[in-house]
């Protein structure tokens, strides 16, 4: 190709292009007129029709706000659910990384409800402490359970998270000699793939145990019951994101494998009732609670939010006319500070006592009532850092179980899109772009990692308390800031009963 010839290639090049952008500039020009005409002669949206154009840039920038936020404007410890200083930890425990910190604390220990612990003068020596004690849980059941760590997997249902983060829970719970429980979405294959002990989860819907009808089926409790995973069954009366009403999982979430493993219709939504229709009394709940440890020979228990006082008293004097035997294996008290994929928010915001009330209330009912023994009692709400469950431990709780400290340890980034099925973690989703960026078996390492560094971190607060494990935590050893600045022991505000 001559000069002559690479000169009139280049010009024919350039007109090209210049007709290109005069067309794509006409062609906005164009769309912008449209959406001008469109916006201010709508009359649903004020802004869009005072600001045409220009006011669809304020739902982008609300939406970004969403990611943006957490990085560039919050403070570490104001952000809300979770702020900056308890996800990092959160984060660097499942890379099992260095969580130290340098030259000073950037806690504010002035703010009412701050809890503190008391160190001993004579701390645990690394020699003396001991490994945490086995609770047997269901000491009337054919099959009671024996479990040591105190620091398991609550709730989450597949479909709620996606496969690969089922399998990397199932795995790394495993590995961490932790439970994992199913949520209410049933049992599936991805919850026994990494073999971890289960906790399976009946909801009002009684998905996987459920007859056509939606009633409870005992052949199916039996076949769950069956394998040798299921160590537990947890009946959940309530959630703490939202007391009083039942789960909720969008339609397109419902696949055909969650369908099936549920017994529910294929991309439909799935609306769970908001109480069981068959449990309408304490007399209800104890058959019920009975019916399903004899069914499966597995202690059986209940998932609660705390709300009316008198309520404890009368179930707990029911449980003690019947006979001890009646009484439920195990309490999961949640709270008004449970998370969850989807839920209204005056239901989220302002229903059900925080646990910081409600979990000390319950154990003293207990004790009150002689059936502290018989009951085991686990923690479930907020609890992520080892401040949190170690001040679980010392009001006198069994067991703490987390999800969203587990989905943390997934690579969760706190984006707010877990009900819309977008998550850009691949932890609550199912599309398949999305799912590619977790990689079960990396996760599953960083699940077990944040369990058992959990456990070691809380072990380090009870060793300077004094104690040898952290289950010999008491009240005594942590204090709460009041009003005044100063605080109270935790056995002062909450005496315990003898």
């Amino acid at each position: 190709m001559n000069t002559q010839q690479i000169q009139s290639f280049l010009l024919t090049s350039l007109e090209v292009m210049t007709a290109l952008f005069i067309f794509f500039i006409g062609l906005a020009v164009l769309v912008i007129i449209i959406v001008f005409i469109l916006d201010v002669t709508q009359t649903k949206h004020a802004i869009r029709r005072n600001y045409p154009v220009v006011g669809h840039f304020r739902y982008l920038f609300e939406h970004l706000g969403e990611f943006f936020r957490q990085y560039f404007f919050a403070m570490d410890r104001e952000e809300l659910p979770f702020n900056r200083a308890q996800r990092s930890w959160a984060y660097r425990a499942a890379k099992n990384l260095d969580n130290t910190v340098a030259f000073g604390s950037s806690r504010d220990l002035r703010p009412p409800g701050t809890v503190l612990f008391v160190n001993c003068p004579y701390p645990t020596l690394g020699k003396d402490a001991v490994e945490p004690e086995a609770v047997t849980v269901g000491p009337y059941c054919e099959h009671p359970y024996t479990h040591s760590s105190f620091f398991n997997i609550s709730g989450m249902s597949y479909g709620a998270i996606s496969k690969p983060a089922v399998l990397a829970l199932s795995r790394g719970a495993k590995m961490a000699g932790s439970w994992m429980n199913t949520g209410e979405g049933g049992l599936s294959p991805y919850h026994l793939e990494g073999g971890a002990d289960i906790v399976y989860q009946i909801g009002t819907a009684k998905y996987g145990v459920r007859d056509q009808d939606g009633n409870l089926d005992d052949e199916k409790l039996k076949q769950i019951a069956a394998h040798e995973q299921v160590k537990m069954f947890e009946l959940k009366m309530s959630q703490g994101a939202k007391p009083g009403k039942g789960g909720i999982l969008p339609g397109a979430k419902v696949t055909a494998q969650i369908a099936s493993i549920r017994g529910i219709e294929e991309g439909k939504d799935s609306i769970s009732p908001n109480r069981h229709p068959d449990i309408n009394s304490n007399e209800d709940l104890l058959n019920m609670v009975a019916r399903i440890r004899r069914v499966t020979g597995k202690p059986v228990g209940f998932k609660v939010v705390i709300g009316a006082y008198g309520w404890l008293d009368n179930l707990f004097r029911d449980i003690n006319e019947i006979g001890i035997e009646a009484a439920p294996d195990f309490i999961t008290v949640d709270s008004a500070d449970g998370g969850t994929g989807a839920a209204p928010m005056p239901l989220m915001d302002d229903m059900g006592l925080p646990l910081r009330e409600s979990l000390p209330l319950l154990i003293d009912k207990l004790n009150e009532h002689g059936l502290r023994d018989r009951v085991k009692v686990i923690a479930s709400g907020k609890l992520i850092t080892p401040t949190d469950v170690a001040w679980a431990l010392c009001v006198g709780v069994d067991f703490v179980t987390s999800a969203r400290g587990f989905m943390f340890a997934l690579g969760c980034i706190q984006a707010l899109q877990c009900n819309k099925n977008t998550c850009p973690t691949g932890i609550t989703t199912h599309n398949k772009k999305l799912q590619r960026g977790l990689v079960s078996e990396e996760k599953a390492q960083r699940v077990m990692h944040y369990a058992k560094n959990m456990q070691k971190e809380v072990g380090t607060i009870a060793y300077s308390c004094g104690v040898k494990r952290p289950r010999q935590l008491r009240r005594f050893h942590a204090r709460v800031v009041g009003p005044n600045g100063l605080s109270s022991g935790l056995d002062e505000l909450y005496p315990v009963q003898d």
